[in-house]
C-alpha cells in the first residue's frame, strides 16, 4: 500500500512534468527520479514513467491538433516508422552497448541549446525546408524513436531540432509534431513494459491525472506565447538534461 500522501505529491510532480514536457521535452528528467525517491525499483520506475508520460503526452498532442499544429494525416508513415524504430530500440537495448551515448548525447544537447538560444531566425514562421517532407520525417522518426527504445533522454529536443532545421517548421508547429512522434514512441516502449508487470498502476493512475492537467496547460501555454516561451524552454532544459547526464548518469 502507497501512502496517500506520497501518490498527492507524485501527481504533482505528474503535473510539472506534464506542463513541461508539452513545451519542450524532458519531463522524464523530473518524473523518473521522483519514481525512484518514492522507492520504485529502476525497471519499475522507466515504466511506469513510459505510462504516465504517454497520458500527458497525448493531451498535448490533441490538444496541438485541435488547434491546427499538427498535420497528423502528414505524420502517418512517420508516425508507423517511429513505432518501428522505438520498438527494435527496446528488443535491442540489451544487445548494445549505450555508454558511449553517455557522452556523446550531452553533447548533443548542448549544441541543440546553442543552436536555439543563438539563432537568429527561430520564430513560429515557417522557412525553407532543407528536405523534402514526405520521405525524410519518417527516416527521422524511425531513427530518434530507435533511440528513445534504447537510451532515450533528449528525445523531444531531437525531433523539434530535425522538424525546425531540416524541415523549415515553426517552433510551435515543430513543438506539435514531436509530440505526436514522442507519444508513439512511448506507446512503443509499453508493448513490452506492460506484458512483463513492470507498471506500478497505482502510481501511474495518479500521476497520469498529473500529467493530463499539465499537458493540456502546457500545450495551450505553448500556443499562447509560441516561440517566446520554447525557445527559452527548450535551451534550459537541453543544458538541464547534458549536465544531469553528464555528472548524474
Amino acid at each position: 500500500m502507497l501512502d496517500p500522501l506520497l501518490l498527492l505529491a507524485l501527481m504533482a510532480v505528474g503535473m510539472l512534468a506534464g506542463f513541461v514536457d508539452a513545451i519542450a521535452g524532458g519531463g522524464g528528467m523530473i518524473t523518473v527520479p521522483a519514481l525512484l525517491s518514492a522507492g520504485l525499483p529502476p525497471v519499475a520506475a522507466l515504466a511506469t514513467n513510459k505510462m504516465q508520460s504517454a497520458v500527458g503526452t497525448g493531451m498535448a498532442v490533441i490538444t496541438y491538433w485541435r488547434r491546427g499544429f499538427v498535420a497528423l494525416h502528414n505524420l502517418i508513415p512517420a508516425i508507423a516508422l517511429t513505432f518501428a524504430g522505438s520498438l527494435l530500440g527496446a528488443l535491442a537495448v540489451s544487445n548494445v552497448d549505450v555508454s558511449l551515448l553517455n557522452i556523446a548525447v550531452p553533447v548533443a544537447l548542448i549544441g541543440i541549446a546553442l543552436y536555439f538560444l543563438f539563432a537568429p531566425k527561430l520564430s513560429d514562421a515557417d522557412s525553407a525546408a532543407r528536405l523534402p517532407f514526405g520521405p525524410f520525417v519518417p527516416l527521422m522518426g524511425f531513427a530518434i524513436g530507435f533511440y528513445d527504445g534504447l537510451f532515450g533522454p533528449g528525445t523531444g529536443a531531437f525531433f523539434t531540432m530535425g522538424f525546425v532545421v531540416f524541415f523549415g517548421l515553426g517552433l510551435t508547429r515543430a513543438t506539435g509534431s514531436t509530440k505526436a512522434l514522442n507519444f508513439i514512441s512511448n506507446l512503443a516502449a509499453l508493448v513490452i513494459f506492460i506484458p512483463g508487470g513492470h507498471v506500478v498502476w497505482p502510481v501511474a493512475i495518479v500521476m497520469a491525472l498529473g500529467q493530463l492537467i499539465g499537458g493540456y496547460i502546457g500545450a495551450r501555454t505553448g500556443i499562447r506565447y509560441g516561440a517566446r516561451i520554447i525557445r527559452p524552454l527548450v535551451v534550459v532544459v537541453s543544458i538541464a538534461m547534458a549536465l544531469k547526464l553528464l555528472f548524474f548518469p
